[in-house]
C-alpha cells in the first residue's frame, strides 16, 4: 500500500529535459498538409453545402441535422476528454513544484472561464437588446417566435422573426424586408416608417443585420471558435514532438474532421446580412489552418521545445483548462439547451426526429470520447 502512495523512479522521471522527438521527419512534413485536407473539408463542406447554388440541392436536410447534432455531441466531448483531462494531468505533473498539488487549479481555470465567456455574451446581449429597444424592437432570447429553429443552430442568442401577424416589433419571416413586407407591417401598425428608417441609418444598421441580430451570432462563433483554436494549436505543436507520432497522427486526422464538422455545421447555419456573409468561410478556414500551423511551429522548434517539459505543461494546462471551459460552456448551454429546451421546432417534434437528433449527438460524443483513448 505503500508503495501506491510514493512515487519511485524519481531519478528515472522525464520532465522534459532537452527537445522532443526527431524520427519520422518526412511523415511528420506530410502530416501538415493530411491533416490540413481533413480539416479544411469538415469545416468547408458543411459551409459550401449550405451556401453554394450547385451544391446546396445536392445535400438532404437530413444531412445537416445530422452534421448539427453530431458536431454538438463532439464539442461537448472535446471539452471533458480533449482538454479538461489533459489539463488535470499536466497541472498535476509530478515535474511541477509542490505546491501545484494544494489547489485543483485546472478546475478553477475551467470554472473562471465559464463564468468569463457567460459574463462576456451576457454584456454583449443587454447591449444589443439596449440598441434594438432605442429603435422600437425587441429580441426574443429563446427564438420562440421562430418555428423553423434554424437560428439555434447559428450558436449564440437567436435570431429576431416573427409574423406580420404578431408582435410589431419582430420583424418577418425569412431575416429582411422586401417591399411587400414592409407594407404589409407598415400597414398593421405603421411602426415602421420613414423615421424609423432613417434611425436605422444613424445606427448604420439595416433591417436585415438587426433581424439576425449578426453581432450576437459573431460573438456566439467567435466564442466557439477561440476554444477550437486553442485545442487546435496545442494538439499542432503535440503532435510534431511527440515520441508516439504514429498513434496519434491517426487519431489526430479523425479527430480534427469530426471537430471540424462540429464547427462547420454551426457557421452554415449562420444568418447574417449579405455584407457579413464572408465570416463563415474566415471562420472554416480559420479553424481548417490552425493545427497544421501548429505541427510547422513545432516542427520548427521540436529540438529544443519538449512537450513534457515543466514550463510547456503549466502553459498547456493553463490553456486546456481555459478552453475547456469554453467549450463546455458553449456545448451545453448555447448548443444543447438551445437545440432541445429552448427550440420551437424540437418542442414540437415527433418522437422519432428527437430519437434521430439525440442519437446524432450521442454518436457524436460517443465517437470523440473514444478517439480520447488514443489522443
Amino acid at each position: 500500500m505503500a508503495a501506491l502512495l510514493t512515487r519511485d523512479g524519481t531519478d528515472d522521471l522525464d520532465c522534459g529535459s532537452g527537445g522532443g522527438d526527431t524520427g519520422s521527419t518526412g511523415l511528420r512534413i506530410a502530416s501538415v498538409f493530411i491533416i490540413f485536407t481533413g480539416s479544411m473539408f469538415g469545416a468547408l463542406f458543411p459551409v459550401l453545402a449550405k451556401r453554394t447554388k450547385w451544391l446546396a440541392p445536392l445535400v438532404p436536410r437530413r444531412v445537416f441535422d445530422f452534421a448539427k447534432y453530431f458536431g454538438s455531441g463532439v464539442i461537448i466531448a472535446t471539452a471533458f476528454i480533449h482538454l479538461l483531462d489533459p489539463a488535470l494531468d499536466e497541472l498535476g505533473s509530478p515535474c511541477l513544484a509542490p505546491e501545484w498539488a494544494t489547489y485543483p487549479f485546472a478546475l478553477a481555470i475551467a470554472m473562471f472561464s465559464i463564468f468569463f465567456i457567460f459574463l462576456t455574451e451576457l454584456v454583449a446581449f443587454r447591449w444589443g437588446t439596449a440598441k434594438l429597444a432605442s429603435i422600437g424592437m425587441s429580441h426574443d432570447p429563446h427564438g420562440h417566435s421562430n418555428p423553423s429553429g434554424a437560428a439555434h443552430a447559428a450558436h449564440g442568442p437567436e435570431s429576431l422573426r416573427g409574423n406580420v401577424n404578431g408582435d410589431r416589433n419582430v420583424l418577418p419571416e425569412g431575416g429582411a424586408f422586401d417591399g411587400t413586407d414592409h407594407e404589409k407591417v407598415a400597414a398593421h401598425d405603421g411602426s415602421l416608417n420613414s423615421t424609423k428608417g432613417a434611425e436605422f441609418a444613424a445606427l448604420g444598421l439595416t433591417p436585415s443585420s438587426v433581424v439576425d441580430s449578426a453581432l450576437t451570432q459573431i460573438i456566439g462563433v467567435a466564442i466557439l471558435e477561440f476554444g477550437v483554436l486553442l485545442h487546435s494549436v496545442l494538439i499542432g505543436l503535440t503532435l510534431a514532438t511527440t515520441d508516439d507520432f504514429n498513434t496519434l497522427f491517426i487519431v489526430i486526422i479523425f479527430h480534427q474532421m469530426f471537430e471540424g464538422l462540429g464547427v462547420g455545421s454551426r457557421l452554415a447555419y449562420m444568418q447574417l446580412p449579405h455584407k457579413y456573409s464572408y465570416i463563415p468561410i474566415v471562420g472554416a478556414v480559420l479553424y481548417g489552418i490552425t493545427t497544421p500551423i501548429g505541427i510547422a511551429a513545432g516542427l520548427g522548434v521540436r529540438t529544443t521545445y519538449n512537450p513534457d517539459s515543466t514550463t510547456a505543461s503549466i502553459v498547456s494546462g493553463i490553456l486546456d483548462a481555459f478552453a475547456a471551459g469554453i467549450l463546455m460552456y458553449t456545448g451545453l448551454v448555447e448548443l444543447l439547451a438551445h437545440e432541445f429546451l429552448f427550440n420551437k421546432e424540437m418542442i414540437e417534434a415527433s418522437n422519432g426526429k428527437l430519437t434521430y437528433a439525440l442519437f446524432c449527438m450521442l454518436a457524436g460524443a460517443g465517437i470523440m470520447a473514444l478517439l480520447g483513448r488514443w489522443a
